[in-house]
Formats: C-alpha cells, sequence, structure tokens
C-alpha cells in the first residue's frame, strides 16, 4: 500500500463535496481510506490523499470513459495531477 496524493480544480466546491458517498462507491475496494482537503487560497483547489491498494486499478477507473458522467456530475476539471509518497 502507498500514499498518494491527488489534486485537481472543480466547478462548484459545494456540488462536489456532495459527491463524496460517490467517490467512495467508485474507489473502494481500490483504497483502505482517504482524506479530503480544500485550498485555504483557492475553494475550488482540492486535494485528496488516498492509501492505495491498486493503483493500476485505480488509475484505470479515474480514465475510464464510462465515470465521465461522475466527473461531470461532481465538477472535476481537468488535470488531476498526482504525487507518490517518498522515503527519504
Amino acid at each position: 500500500m502507498a500514499t498518494f496524493v491527488f489534486r485537481h480544480k472543480v466547478g462548484d466546491f459545494k456540488r462536489w463535496i456532495k459527491g463524496h458517498q460517490d467517490r467512495v462507491d467508485l474507489f473502494g475496494d481500490t483504497v483502505s481510506g482517504f482524506k479530503t482537503f480544500q485550498d485555504a487560497d483557492d475553494p475550488k483547489s482540492i486535494v485528496i490523499v488516498m492509501e492505495v491498494n491498486d493503483i493500476e486499478r485505480l488509475g484505470a477507473i479515474i480514465n475510464d470513459p464510462k465515470n465521465q458522467a461522475v466527473k461531470d456530475r461532481h465538477t472535476v476539471l481537468e488535470p488531476i495531477t498526482m504525487s507518490v509518497q517518498v522515503d527519504v
């Protein structure tokens, strides 16, 4: 398991945050949990920190065209950037 950070903007934060359960349902079996943050200086910029069990499967879910309707419904804006935890 590895920690990943995902960042993207949203068109409407209130609408996006109401979609939390959709994210839990969509990503549920590929992550063991996640935390959600909103940038202090940009309310339309969000960060999700996930403990990922299967990054390849998670990437496939995120990039699957049939899930575009979920992104649209929750006003997710591209690009979605991903960072991985590094050992120091």
